[in-house]
């Protein structure tokens, strides 16, 4: 029985992620930022096969926790960055625990021996920072895929910023390390959308969803999305889950990145399929997903799965 261990791995994303392995018979490390908060984590502990999970502390800045986290573990999925739209702070909020995060880990499993196998839940972020707009250069009868320059604007959310850069020194530290005794792969979902494993009241994703839903605007990002109708690229968080495992348990994938993404919607059309009312216009396809359908052998469903299940 081989050990994963998931950073983040009681998010939106990690605990889809944290069921999928312990259903495929993995012993499961996922990380706590605060052991005491047993509300964030406390759902796991329902899912099958519990008893091979174990909940530790982490936080990413901390050099020691990580070496203690990841020791005894063949595969780790890094996926603790966190995702948060409204930010007082950039800095310690975002570019703190995301970019030094990643170089103190990066650090730490390169002193790893048992590591086999690393995934980075990264994000659309590292293709285009401008997300759910269009890079510059491109226009709405375009098409995105992993062999496009990615884009990147000062200009864009704190947020995308600080994904675009972690992805950066994933990027640097492989053509650095060209010798390491582990695998390095990327996935990077656009817009996760479904149905929430726990009751987190903290959840992005799942506040997206809720906005979208009942046509409600907290903040100018967001009633720009409903005054353009802005065209949004949806991916299945079930989707997400499998193609990190996928990436975890397939070799020859080293230094990857492959973009999860299935149909792209106008915010009105979401609007509509939240509340299980007909689309009125159809899907079209911005982010390809025809690497990861090859490689990682996923089957995207459609947006309207997980958009009827969130309202489910």
């Amino acid at each position: 029985m081989k050990t994963v261990g998931i950073i983040g791995g009681s998010g939106f994303i990690g605990s889809h992620t944290t069921k999928k392995f312990l259903q495929e018979g993995f012993k499961v490390r996922v990380s706590a930022t605060d052991i005491s908060k047993t509300e964030k984590y406390e759902h796991l502990k329902d899912l099958p096969n519990a008893k091979n999970l174990k909940i530790l502390p982490l936080k990413v800045e901390n050099k020691n926790q990580l070496k203690d986290f990841t020791k005894s573990c063949e595969i780790v999925v890094h996926g603790g960055t966190p995702f948060q739209l409204d930010v007082q702070d950039p800095k310690t909020e975002l570019f703190d625990p995301t970019i030094k995060g990643t170089e103190n880990f990066l650090e730490v499993i390169n002193e790893t021996p048992t590591i086999e196998k690393v995934v980075f839940v990264a994000s659309v972020a590292s293709y285009n920072t401008n997300f759910p707009l269009l890079p510059e250069g491109k226009n709405s009868n375009d098409t995105i895929d992993e062999n496009d320059k990615p884009f990147m604007s000062e200009e864009s959310h704190p947020y995308a910023q600080a994904k675009f850069i972690a992805n950066q020194t994933v990027e640097k530290f492989i053509k650095e390390n060209p010798n390491t005794n582990f695998e390095i792969t990327s996935v990077s979902p656009v817009a996760v959308m479904g149905k929430s494993l726990s009751q987190r009241e903290d959840s992005t994703s799942s506040g997206l969803q809720y906005l979208f839903k009942n046509k409600i605007a907290p903040n100018p990002f967001v009633q720009m999305l409903f005054d353009t109708d802005t065209e949004f690229a949806i991916v299945d968080v079930k989707d997400v889950a499998n193609g990190i495992y996928s990436a975890s348990i397939k070799k020859g994938l080293h230094g990857k990145n492959y973009l999860l993404s299935s149909e792209s919607w106008k915010i009105s059309d979401i609007s509509k399929m939240l509340n299980n009312e007909t689309p009125n216009e159809s899907a079209n396809m911005v982010y390809k997903n025809d690497s990861a359908k090859e490689d990682l052998e996923i089957k995207f469903n459609p947006a309207k799965v997980p958009l009827t299940e969130f309202g489910s």
